[in-house]
């Protein structure tokens, strides 16, 4: 059993974590940057420690400072959350080194699966389909345009070690790929340190599916459902849901034994994610895996009644998991939305600033995971997401009514964000109707 975890990471997630601490009666500790000095995590863990200067090199993603920290205050385990060091297989192996517990998989495995090239190569052996792409880790424009040629056009070209939507370009005709190429490399470089590529043919207009799956020691497996995240702009996600309306029973158990098996292949433990793409035949592609807990979890944690992160510590504790794939059934409808400072009319461009006025809604079925409060700064050195909104509810429709009236009730004031464009969305006679795809924002918005 663990006596004290450190949280490595900032925002809602390590509020989340260090709430998991606290049922589960283990001390947390909270890390900050010179900027997140009145941040809610810190205020809210048994400990805090300043690991750095603002910039997220100078701190949350320098691993020295952190596992300095750990070491100092004597923790057992470190929670990675999402982002930052959590999908970073160099930080673990660190870890491992230093017999400190890292809340997540192997280095091995992160390594293994968070490198894209390496990933697909994994599920081709496993028989998994995949996108049709390169093998291999690219890193010259010149040798992935051949790839790209053999391929055919469009093509989608993504950083190796990328996430949320950092290093992705699209690429329409021959001539555009260069350019493309060098950008989506130089994002790589910029956000993951790391300057290979890999290419795939874009699939056009999918839907975005994606397993949740949770897996011990002990070699005992389990999804818990799909969550649909095709509501994207500039391929990172607005809206999660669970169940999605694209699948059925059929669908739903093959896919998830897909899940299963990809997780299995690489002897995987803790949470994390199958991501697929279903086209509008209902072939369905291995994307890639997050070897981590997601933004989204708790639509997954509404449907299914399983607190993931609590899931989480208990497995990187030993324990084994307490239920079976036929222990998991899926109630209701849930949906969660991302409320970010930031500017739909202007490309979404971030917009921080003090939150001057806040009214956060609650009622049966509604769950709102934040850091914010009234006067709190939001610095400008981190992701722009303030707070996500979730609903649960019997169906989708009733799910859809709940979150436009909890959206109506939502007050922020004194920074721009995205909260009237979010429902100006679920106000969509598409979106109501679940004709949705990757494309919808693009389709259906002004850019």
């Amino acid at each position: 059993m663990f006596k004290k975890i450190l949280v490595a990471n900032r925002g809602e997630i390590a509020v989340r974590i260090i709430r998991a601490c606290r049922e589960l009666g283990i001390k947390s500790v909270a890390v900050y940057s010179e900027a997140d000095k009145e941040a809610l995590h810190t205020q809210l863990a048994d400990e805090s420690i300043c690991i750095g200067a603002s910039a997220s090199s100078d701190s949350y993603l320098n691993m020295e400072r952190i596992l300095s920290a750990t070491i100092a205050v004597k923790a057992d385990a470190i929670h990675p959350g999402f982002g930052f060091l959590s999908e970073n297989a160099k930080f673990v192996e660190m870890c491992e080194k230093c017999n400190i517990k890292f809340i997540g998989p192997s280095s091995s495995i992160i390594h293994k699966m968070g490198n894209k090239a390496e990933a697909r190569k994994t599920m081709m052996k496993a028989s998994i389909p995949v996108v049709p792409g390169t093998k291999e880790p690219v890193v010259t424009a010149e040798e992935g345009k051949k790839l790209a040629d053999k391929i055919g056009y469009p093509v989608i070209i993504k950083a190796s070690l990328g996430g949320g939507g950092k290093g992705m370009r699209i690429v329409e005709r021959e001539e555009e790929f260069t350019s493309q190429f060098e950008t989506a490399q130089m994002e790589s470089i910029g956000s993951f340190g790391d300057n290979t590529m890999y290419i795939e043919k874009y699939i056009v207009n999918p839907r975005h599916i994606e397993f949740q799956i949770l897996a011990d020691q002990y070699g005992n497996v389990v999804h818990l459902g799909e969550r649909d995240c095709s509501i994207q702009r500039r391929h990172q996600k607005l809206i999660e849901e669970s169940p999605s309306v694209a699948m059925d029973e059929n669908l739903r158990k093959k896919m998830g034994d897909m899940a299963i098996l990809a997780a299995k292949t690489v002897g995987y433990e803790n949470a994390g994610t199958i991501e697929f793409l279903l086209d509008k035949d209902k072939n369905f592609y291995f994307m890639e895996m997050n070897t981590r807990i997601q933004v989204e979890h708790p639509v997954t944690e509404f449907v299914t009644g399983i607190d993931l992160v609590k899931t989480q510590i208990e497995i990187a504790e030993g324990k084994e998991l307490p239920f079976t794939q036929n222990d998991i059934t899926i109630t209701g409808h849930a949906i969660e939305c991302r409320i970010n400072a930031e500017d739909p009319a202007c490309h979404f461009m971030p917009c921080p600033g003090t939150i001057e006025s806040l009214h956060i809604p609650g009622g049966n079925g509604v769950r709102v995971d934040t850091a914010v409060y009234q006067n709190y700064k939001i610095p400008p050195f981190y992701d722009s997401m303030l707070l996500k909104v979730v609903v649960h509810d019997k169906d989708r429709i009733s799910a859809i009514q709940k979150m436009v009236s909890v959206l109506g009730e939502l007050i922020i004031g004194g920074t721009k964000t995205n909260l009237n464009f979010q429902y100006e969305i679920f106000n969509h006679e598409k979106f109501k109707k679940g004709d949705i795809n990757t494309h919808f924002i693009q389709d259906y918005f002004e850019q």
